[in-house]
């Protein structure tokens, strides 16, 4: 967008519920300095760590280490206050399964209790702006208990960021139209401390305005497809025993046959074959029978019918065989929801990752997946990558937020 080569002092941020650092990479692309994170699972703040601890400027008074956001607020409300005037951008994005369309979406949902916190930390930093992400069933009624009314959570975050004397703009964004392979739509807010309505809104129209421009100089279309994203990671082009799983194979990679992929590549060495985190699951003969008459059978991007669940006695509530020539759907936090567009086959960790646009460099930390009662209180690779914001489309944001710094403030306030 050119307007980088204008900034000597790089605008700041504070990303919380960060889970791995999806966004807080696409602000590090965009060329924005963290001050830090804060995400409360173990693996997730692992992976964040790994990649991404170089990239902040992590106050002394803080353990460098995964906080849950409630225990963060008790313990260090001063030091937070002490932030005023010095945070230009607050991100972040509660967890969402309480307002999930997909779930039982009850107001009384504990996870809902987030969102208070989220306020409760923009009220102790004050930041210029903030940023606040979540799914498109935010904006949708929840469930209502006996005597209960029920809740558009979007309503209640808009007044009481208000409230809190941040002018308010919202919209539903598909990022599949901001060269991102999959279809995802999210409930985007961003908010300007004492701003007026007009420099609110103006953040999404010079994410629309720019985005073409944006994905033209890294050889991107706006729209791209499966295929375009993970071809070069087919099981096809070879596989060897993992080294660190011997139990598994992982797959080599192939040469790059899209310029997506080219550029989730170009940060690692030519002479890497290995990809990260791209093991194949063991999947049963009965497991690969019933993929394959799925990929023949069934329409792509659709979940299968009643008729082939009874024919496989399967009680999972959707099952999808991707379409290699559109994007995908939204990636959920369950891996054997999907089955790859052409091999009988659930999806890699890199290759989700891919379809999230994290590049290749970026490697996932902890345990691959898990079940049982730990899927409620762990976060493993698939889930991390299903959680987070698209890194292409987080350095969007990253970009359009930095319009919005220069016009509103004195670049040199910051610290």
């Amino acid at each position: 967008m050119g307007l980088m080569n204008k900034i000597v002092q790089k605008p700041r941020y504070i990303d919380i519920f960060a889970g791995c650092g999806g966004i807080s990479l696409g602000l590090c692309n965009a060329g924005w300095e963290g001050i830090f994170a804060i995400e409360k699972d173990k693996m997730a703040f692992e992976t964040l760590r790994f990649n991404l601890i170089n990239h902040f400027d992590w106050p002394e008074w803080l353990p460098i280490r995964e906080f849950d956001i409630k225990n963060l607020i008790a313990l260090y409300q001063k030091e937070l206050i002490s932030l005023r005037g010095k945070v230009d951008l607050v991100v972040g994005g509660p967890p969402c399964q309480g307002f999930s369309m997909a779930g039982k979406r009850k107001s009384n949902d504990k996870r809902n209790k987030m969102v208070d916190l989220y306020i409760k930390f923009i009220y102790l930093v004050q930041p210029k702006f903030l940023f606040f992400e979540n799914v498109y069933g935010f904006t949708v009624a929840t469930k209502k208990r006996i005597n209960q009314e029920e809740k558009i959570y979007s309503d209640y975050v808009v007044k009481k960021l208000t409230d809190l004397g941040y002018n308010i703009a919202f919209e539903i964004i598909d990022f599949s139209k901001f060269g991102i392979p999959q279809r995802r739509k999210r409930f985007i807010l961003v908010g300007i401390r004492n701003g007026n309505s007009g420099e609110a809104k103006s953040f999404f129209s010079n994410l629309k305005k720019h985005k073409k421009e944006f994905l033209r100089k890294r050889g991107l279309s706006v729209t791209v497809s499966a295929k375009v994203a993970i071809s070069d990671l087919e099981r096809r082009h070879g596989i060897i025993q993992s080294e660190e799983m011997p139990k598994f194979n992982v797959g080599i990679y192939a040469t790059p046959k899209s310029n997506y992929q080219k550029l989730l590549r170009q940060k690692i060495a030519e002479n890497t074959t290995l990809p990260d985190s791209h093991r194949f699951t063991n999947h049963s003969e009965k497991i690969i029978e019933k993929f394959e008459y799925i990929l023949k059978t069934s329409q792509r991007n659709k979940s299968i019918d009643e008729s082939i669940k009874k024919r496989f006695n399967t009680k999972k509530r959707s099952v999808v065989a991707l379409d290699k020539n559109k994007p995908s759907p939204t990636l959920t936090t369950l891996p054997d929801d999907y089955i790859h567009y052409l091999e009988p086959r659930i999806l890699t960790v890199r290759e989700y990752a891919r379809l999230q646009s994290f590049d290749d460099s970026f490697q996932f930390k902890g345990k691959y997946t898990t079940g049982g009662k730990r899927r409620t209180k762990e976060v493993p690779r698939y889930t991390q990558i299903g959680n987070a914001i698209p890194p292409l489309f987080g350095e969007q944001v990253g970009l359009s937020f930095l319009y919005l710094w220069e016009k509103n403030f004195n670049k040199n306030d910051c610290k």
